[in-house]
């Protein structure tokens, strides 16, 4: 087991997007950490002013920083509102990573996703593969956010020694996922469908494209006990991939989410949507070296997931709104 070195017990911690799935994640994780907890609404502090951000950031002096805010989407979302994902992405990423160093903020972990890769990238895909190919269009502008986050952690550990690290993401889903059909990404969007179709008495699902493009899923709950792990014992200027190192294919997914809900129909595909890229499989091998492996298998995940539906544990946002 690698060695702590940065504790949080005792720490002020802020979670920055704590309502957002991955955030209200890292909160729960945080509780048994020994440290106080800080989140701000946006009538504390709008992330996207900077001079809000500056202010709560010098009243409340957060000793360590997750930045898991961000404007989020699925493919229809970013796609529609390209100027909304790069923007809003930039700006309030920029605003805290500044107001963290203004500060003096001990440590900072950003987080971003996956979508950073080239969409031809060699799989599985290793941190060194950022920025050596074109990106998937369908998503290039969220992509291109959190790029410049990464790189903007990096430029103030260069130049002011500042303890800030990323990690990245894969496709996370669980409580508090965003359902709304057109804006959410597939896991929530299969999970809503095939239990409007049970519930419905509707003969099929439909799923986008050919069903056979390949994705990576992670629980957010082992994402959140990731990222506290390498909070912990990680300060290095690359960043870190979190995921669970497997694959499904989309068609794959339908029918293990299909057999979780209980719909015993068939399963269509929309041949005018797009497929995305063919294939997101990020490489775990840095992430296992510092001592983390996934607790929660996809099933097991899935059902997590879907009684989170049902109990009504969940978002719906309609143009990606920022977490």
């Amino acid at each position: 087991m690698p060695e702590t070195i940065y504790s949080l017990a005792g720490k002020k911690v802020y979670v920055a997007g704590h309502r957002g799935m991955v955030g209200s994640a890292i909160v729960r994780r945080l509780a048994s950490e020994g440290c106080e907890i800080l989140t701000a609404s946006r009538g504390d502090a709008d992330l996207t002013r900077q001079a809000e951000v500056e202010a709560w950031m010098e009243k409340n002096r957060p000793d360590a920083v997750f930045l898991a805010a961000a404007k989020v989407g699925g493919i229809l979302a970013n796609d529609t509102y390209p100027a909304d994902f790069l923007y809003d992405n930039l700006i309030l990423e920029a605003n805290i990573i500044e107001a963290a160093h203004t500060v003096g903020v001990e440590k900072l972990m950003f987080l971003g996703s996956s979508c950073i890769y080239p969409k031809f990238a060699d799989q599985p895909i290793v941190e060194e593969s950022l920025l050596t190919g074109l990106l998937e269009p369908t998503n290039e502008w969220y992509a291109i956010a959190k790029i410049a986050g990464i790189k903007l952690c990096q430029a103030y550990r260069k130049q002011h020694g500042s303890d800030f690290i990323s990690a990245m993401p894969t496709n996370l889903y669980g409580p508090g996922d965003n359902f709304d059909l057109k804006s959410s990404h597939v896991m929530p969007a299969l999970i809503r469908k095939a239990h409007e179709a049970k519930t419905g008495h509707l003969p099929d699902i439909t799923v986008w494209g050919t069903g056979t493009p390949r994705r990576e899923f992670l629980h957010v709950d082992d994402c959140a006990d990731a990222c506290v792990h390498l909070m912990k014992t990680y300060s290095a200027e690359t960043h870190v991939n979190v995921g669970s190192g497997e694959d499904v294919t989309i068609l794959e997914l339908a029918e293990l989410v299909s057999k979780v809900v209980g719909f015993q129909g068939s399963i269509s595909h929309d041949l005018t949507k797009p497929d995305g890229t063919p294939r997101k499989l990020m490489s775990a091998a840095k992430l296992r070296a510092l001592g983390w492996s996934p607790r929660i298998g996809l099933e097991q995940g899935i059902t997590d997931a879907y009684r989170a539906f049902l109990k009504g544990e969940y978002l719906e946002r309609k143009r990606g709104d920022a977490a």
